[in-house]
């Protein structure tokens, strides 16, 4: 309880702060990144580099209400037929920009619901993919796969196109939550989704999993957390849901009344994350567990662990394209994001133009500022040698920043060397400690709780 009651008083039931699966936050992107400046950005990639693609399906069957990424429902194949034919337009106007012998090392699918296309729509995607980029012998190829949404053709269409890591949305196993969050998925419906893509080959599986929902309790989570753990997943996020329903307009349709406060938040997070640490998992950032022999936790265990758009990678490319509506590049230069209107974004890429809407140069301190910030995400702490090697900063300067963070949280970090270290009680503080690292003027309510 005295633990808790530090947090309290250090605001952590009360702050709003971003994810920081960038820096900065999408919320600060401007109009300032144009189709011309991504793609000098693409040319600019060095020959020979290895780079990571990232595939947006913004479209499900059915529109789940706790979710608040950019998707829309579709009814029939004819407005995914369209959109598969300007995202191939879209594969080969970036095939063309990018400079020789630059190689492709992750290619993820997401939504959305990537699944719902057929078998005969993944393959063609696939085709195209192949055609227009050189992929590494090495490279991983990862989809998020809806249960719901899947059966044998599907599974051996993606397969055969070198899928080798599924990642399975869960949310909840407990019947009367996923009725509240507009999300029915049996365990059955999932074990056979699982079974189905060991049976083809497919042995690295990552599964999300979500705390903080209306009307969950920590015996309702435990259950659904073992009956996750039946399924022995390889990696497991375990998010807790963001109620943004001013940013996500069906979450309206989720009652405010039946969500859990931030204290009980806290308490679903720690019954959940027992139960991956007892079952052997290693904890991997603020948020996700790995089986130990996992590349992500091998990652997280030598430094290695980033993160990005997706959450948590062991993925150590410098460039990481978009491609769909609203997708996110990340490269040197900056953030560039796709029109995240289907409509707009198939007007640009069909007149034989790039689909940039907006994005952010970096500038000032902002690669800095990033970096620190991916550390106390990723490791807890603040490598200060490796800060002073990496970065045009002084050691006065350093000291001074990571000074003003240690007296914003008393007794949770400690000042090592020219680095910072987050106490293992403070890690709840982690995205609240990151804030403080963070030079762009927030407004709380465009982000989701601090736990």
């Amino acid at each position: 309880m005295e633990h808790v009651n530090q947090l309290r008083q250090l605001g952590l039931f009360d702050a709003k702060v971003p994810r920081y699966t960038s820096y900065p936050p999408a919320t600060k992107f401007s109009n300032d990144v144009t189709g011309p400046i991504f793609l000098d950005w693409l040319r600019a990639i060095a020959p020979g580099s290895r780079i990571s693609l990232y595939l947006h399906v913004p479209f499900c069957r059915r529109l789940c209400w706790f979710c608040a990424c950019r998707t829309q429902g579709v009814r029939s194949d004819a407005p995914v037929t369209a959109y598969l034919a300007t995202l191939k337009q879209e594969i080969a106007l970036l095939g063309r920009a990018l400079p020789k012998g630059v190689t492709v090392a992750r290619l993820h699918w997401g939504g959305g619901t990537p699944t719902l296309l057929s078998a005969a729509m993944m393959r063609d995607l696939a085709q195209s993919l192949h055609q227009a980029f050189s992929f590494a012998p090495d490279a991983e190829f990862s989809v998020e796969i809806d249960p719901n949404e899947i059966d044998a053709p599907r599974i051996d269409a993606l397969a055969a196109a070198g899928m080798n890591r599924a990642s399975i949305g869960v949310q909840d196993f407990d019947p009367d939550i996923q009725q509240i969050i507009g999300r029915v998925q049996s365990y059955e419906v999932t074990r056979d989704a699982v079974e189905g893509l060991r049976a083809a080959g497919i042995h690295s599986l990552n599964a999300d999993i979500l705390f903080g929902l209306p009307d969950q309790t920590q015996a309702r989570l435990s259950d659904s957390v073992q009956m996750l753990l039946s399924l022995s997943p390889d990696r497991v996020a375990l998010y807790g849901y963001a109620h943004v329903p001013w940013m996500a307009k069906r979450q309206a349709l989720i009652p405010t009344e039946a969500l859990p406060s931030p204290e009980q938040r806290l308490a679903l997070f720690e019954t959940a994350r027992q139960l991956f640490i007892w079952d052997d998992y290693a904890e991997i950032g603020i948020d996700h567990f790995a089986k130990p022999g996992d590349s992500m936790a091998r990652a997280a265990r030598t430094g290695h662990l980033r993160r990005n758009f997706q959450g948590y990678t062991d993925d150590t490319c410098d460039v990481l394209i978009g491609l769909g509506a609203s997708a996110i590049s990340r490269l040197p230069q900056g953030f560039a994001q796709n029109a995240s209107s289907t409509a707009a974004y198939q007007r640009a890429v069909r007149a034989g133009e790039m689909a940039t809407g907006r994005g952010h140069i970096f500038k000032g301190e902002d690669r800095l500022r990033s970096r620190m910030i991916e550390m106390l995400m990723c490791d807890f702490r603040i490598d200060g040698a490796a800060i002073l090697r990496d970065f045009d900063i002084t050691p006065d300067r350093l000291a001074a920043m990571l000074g003003t963070a240690a007296q914003q949280f008393p007794g949770m970090l400690s000042l090592k060397g020219h680095g910072l270290d987050i106490h293992p009680e403070g890690r709840a503080l982690t995205r609240m400690i990151a804030r403080a690292f963070d030079a762009y003027e927030m407004r709380a309510e465009g982000h989701s709780s601090a736990i």
